[in-house]
């Protein structure tokens, strides 16, 4: 076997020997008590084929690129085959899904591979999602299709190229097995293509892993299935900071509860590190259930997701989400939110009176970290000013009235030089010019506010509204979407006599302001300089490296899908090439995989029909203004 072969993998099933695993090994549907693993193996698939391959995230577990061009590439990365030294089980967990206790939820379509120590000593843990039945499938059949595969096979690689700690995806592959999907939950079922893509982890582990042992909620009566097991509560505790931990391990192992309370602590600041990151990039999870949430700290488990193209606080990436409880403002306090269901999951070997107050960490953490990130964003390096905030708020606020995307907006700040540069006015000018191009028409606001309540129900809510206003609660997330709803309305009424020449006068006015106030920041930081050349300099790189030219959007997203679905899987491949350097400011695109070069359709001019063919933008570089199809692109 030579080295880096699928045969000379080094797997060291470490949390197979370290946690209890189900004494049952047939696969059926069940609870599971007394235990945190399941042994099941994947259900094969039809001719598998390989879609994608990310050979950055293959190399962490020591695959040669060659591997990827073997012929049983795909059979063993879609399940059909098993690597030499791989343990198949599916983990159970639990989770609070929109605020609600659950009980057991498990891998119902994920199957853990191993671990496998790399040659540098690190381990990471590899599993396929969507391959098939498990224990925890409940009513669901174990398979993901080939759109959800290729949109989580594209984030985990995007978001880690962004420098945002996730999962990794090594591989995604199709099938010509089918299952039955109806997509919008409309009654128009579909036939569509199993697919399962390879995760890369440190660990799988969730603030959901410990919520097996939740006694009964007192909302849903549920209860975990191993409540009052503080044995195995202890074991997945020291399993977790011995192995992911290790300097608090070795710090406080002689005393456990400080050690727990220490590792609570620290998990804290990396969650709150972690979703300052989502927000500085406009990044929305979607699902911020306590089962989406990492007991490392990355991000993890890529349902409905979405990056915002036009800024928007109350931006909802999941059409599932009626409520509005995942909107991308919301997103810290949630995950605060979750750090407290995560204290309570522990609190039968760690006092909540020892873990609640520590939360205050969150708080500290996020704010420290966020505004770091700000000040690069702006270009702020040299000085520190009490108003730095406002000038963050303002900037948002001022993205939002006039509808302009949040990502070019960042970006082209870094065109702008220090005052007195020789360039600084038409520089000044060019900016100016941008961020109004940036801005929404009336007539994509009008489409962006139009309803979205089918009419009847809208009618009958209102109706019991007006009748019976003390329903409002019973309705719960039917009532929140029916407020939006509301809003939407309101919003549709104030642009009905708005012209775009009153729009642009009122971006104009908008933005000059911004950007008055913006200078006059940038003088100070232009007077603790003494070579102004140099300054920009520097000031540019480090805006362009936290300001991503490129990010995953819905669009881009669905051209590789609408391609791969007609079976070319080039333009899935060359996405991914993009967003592996999503700082780049001169990358050719002409220098892009030959294979995707020659195999790409022509790229086509824009069409604001809803076709798939009208829809076709294969070889277009994806940093401008997204089309306005786009708006009607719905995930759930």
């Amino acid at each position: 076997m030579s080295s880096g072969s699928l045969e000379s993998l080094n797997f060291d099933n470490l949390v197979l020997r370290s946690l209890p695993i189900d004494s049952e090994e047939e696969n059926y549907i069940r609870q599971v008590s007394g235990a945190c693993f399941s042994k099941v193996k994947p259900t094969p698939v039809s001719n598998p084929q390989l879609v994608a391959a990310s050979l950055p995230a293959l190399s962490l577990i020591d695959i040669d690129p060659k591997q990827v061009e073997r012929a049983d590439f795909a059979e063993f990365f879609s399940g059909n085959k098993l690597l030499p030294g791989s343990e198949t089980a599916a983990h159970c967990y639990c989770g609070h899904q929109f605020g609600y206790f659950s009980g057991q939820l498990g891998d119902g379509a994920a199957m853990y591979l191993g671990e496998i120590v790399n040659k540098s000593g690190t381990r990471w843990e590899i599993q396929l999602k969507g391959s098939g039945l498990t224990p925890f499938s409940r009513s669901a059949d174990g398979r993901k299709v080939l759109r959800s595969t290729i949109r989580e096979f594209l984030c985990s690689e995007a978001i880690h190229h962004l420098g945002i700690p996730t999962t990794r995806a090594g591989s995604c592959v199709t099938s010509d097995s089918r299952v039955v999907r109806d997509i919008f939950y409309d009654g128009h079922p579909i036939q569509e293509r199993c697919s399962i893509v390879l995760r890369i982890a440190p660990t799988f582990l969730r603030f959901g892993s410990f919520e097996i042992f939740k006694a009964t909620d007192s909302e849903t009566g549920r209860t975990g299935p191993s409540v009052g097991r503080n044995d195995i509560l202890k074991q997945m505790l020291d399993y977790t900071v011995q192995t992911f931990y290790p300097k608090i391990w070795q710090a406080h192992s002689a005393d456990k509860e400080t050690a727990y309370v220490e590792f609570f602590k620290e998990l804290t600041r990396r969650t709150a590190r972690l979703v300052a990151d989502w927000q500085s990039v406009g990044w929305c999870h979607g699902v911020l259930n306590t089962d989406n949430m990492s007991i490392v700290g990355v991000t993890i488990d890529y349902g409905p997701f979405g990056f915002m193209d036009k800024y928007d606080p109350d931006f909802i990436c999941n059409a599932s989400d009626d409520g509005g409880r995942y909107t991308y403002i919301k997103q810290p306090q949630i995950c605060k939110w979750n750090i407290k269901k995560f204290a309570e999951a522990i609190q039968g070997v760690v006092p909540l009176a020892k873990t609640v107050p520590e939360t205050k960490i969150f708080d500290e953490e996020y704010s420290d970290y966020y505004t770091k990130k700000m000040r690069k964003k702006f270009g702020l390096i040299n000085t520190i000013e009490e108003q730095d905030g406002d000038l963050v708020g303002s900037f948002l606020d001022t993205l939002h009235k006039t509808g302009a995307d949040f990502t070019n907006c960042f970006r082209c700040l870094s065109r702008l030089p220090l005052p007195g540069s020789p360039d600084f006015e038409e520089r000044l000018q060019e900016v100016t010019e941008y961020l109004l191009s940036q801005c929404s028409t009336v007539e994509e606001l009008k489409k962006e506010y139009r309803p979205r309540m089918n009419p009847r129900q809208f009618q009958m809510i209102m109706m019991l509204m007006e009748s019976n206003p003390q329903l409002a609660p019973a309705l719960g997330r039917g009532f929140a979407a029916f407020s939006q709803e509301i809003e939407r309305l309101e919003k549709s009424k104030e642009l009905e006599n708005v012209t775009d020449e009153d729009k642009k006068k009122e971006n104009q006015a908008m933005w000059t302001a911004w950007l008055k106030t913006y200078v006059e920041r940038l003088k100070k930081e232009a007077d603790k300089v003494t070579d102004l050349t140099a300054a920009n300099q520097r000031r540019k790189e480090v805006m362009n490296m936290t300001n991503p030219r490129f990010i995953l959007r819905n669009y881009i997203a669905q051209n590789a899908i609408d391609a791969a679905e007609k079976g070319d899987f080039s333009e899935v491949r060359r996405v991914l090439e993009i967003l592996q350097t999503p700082y780049s400011e001169d990358l050719d695109f002409g220098s892009l995989s030959q294979a995707t070069a020659e195999t790409s359709p022509p790229a086509a001019t824009e069409d604001t029909s809803n076709s798939v063919e009208s829809r076709t933008f294969v070889g277009q570089c994806y940093d401008g203004k997204p089309p306005s199809w786009s708006t009607d692109l719905r995930v759930t």
